[in-house]
């Protein structure tokens, strides 16, 4: 009981000193995750309206196997990941495995079905009168379509958020595809399990709170936004 306490004060020591290798696998971690987060949302905005403001077959299904894959596990992603990048895989000339690179990668294939599914969820959310006073003042598809997302943005940050949570709180696919490397593609959860495994708990207790901090932002400005 006294190690934990010791290991929790010296956790302590590590964050109010700024202690640079926590705050470089820290920095590492939120560069990831917000690169992945960014370009998840500039491929998913346009796919979801697609999606929500067009009638086809298969319509219903396709939406019921975005939301499937909401809770698919990481490690099937990084399994598949690596699987692509490794050297046997069809992608393997690329030398991007154990690299930050094919982490984003990595954790856009994660998050792109929840934003998918949460982004057309927004847009299905807003006022049908919306969408017949733009089309009956002349306004184009694509008007009409930011008309929509306008109204629907808090719904839409909020789903963004929670792609953004889920990136950077993942562990299996970072160690899979990023290899954990020092000084490279280390970042929080990787850190967090490598160093309890070695029975460096203060390191670990650090980076856990960090990232039960980033949490707590995270749960906070979602409420803010529900709110709203």
């Amino acid at each position: 009981m006294d190690e934990i306490g010791q290991g929790f004060l010296k956790a302590v020591e590590f964050i109010t000193s700024l202690d640079p290798e926590v705050m470089e696998i820290v920095g590492r971690s939120l560069r990831i995750s917000v690169t992945s987060t960014l370009l998840a949302t500039l491929i998913c905005i346009p796919i979801s309206s697609l999606i929500h403001f067009h009638r086809f077959p298969g319509k219903r299904f396709l939406i019921s196997l975005i939301q499937t894959f909401f809770s698919i596990p990481t490690v099937a992603v990084g399994l598949f990941v690596f699987t692509l990048f490794s050297r046997a895989g069809p992608l393997g000339g690329t030398n991007l495995l154990f690299t930050p690179t094919v982490m984003v990668i990595g954790q856009m294939i994660l998050i792109i079905p929840i934003l998918l599914g949460l982004t057309i969820s927004a847009l299905s959310g807003v006022d049908k009168t919306i969408v017949d006073t733009a089309r009956s003042l002349g306004a184009s598809g694509f008007q009409t379509a930011i008309a929509v997302l306008r109204e629907a943005r808090y719904a839409v940050l909020a789903a963004i958020i929670m792609g953004f949570g889920r990136a950077i709180s993942e562990v299996g696919l970072a160690i899979m595809v990023g290899g954990n490397i020092r000084g490279f593609t280390r970042v929080i959860t990787t850190a967090i399990s490598l160093e309890t495994s070695k029975g460096d708990l203060e390191l670990s207790i650090a980076l856990g709170i960090i990232l039960i901090l980033i949490a707590l932002v995270i749960n906070l400005a979602l409420n803010r936004i529900q709110h709203r």
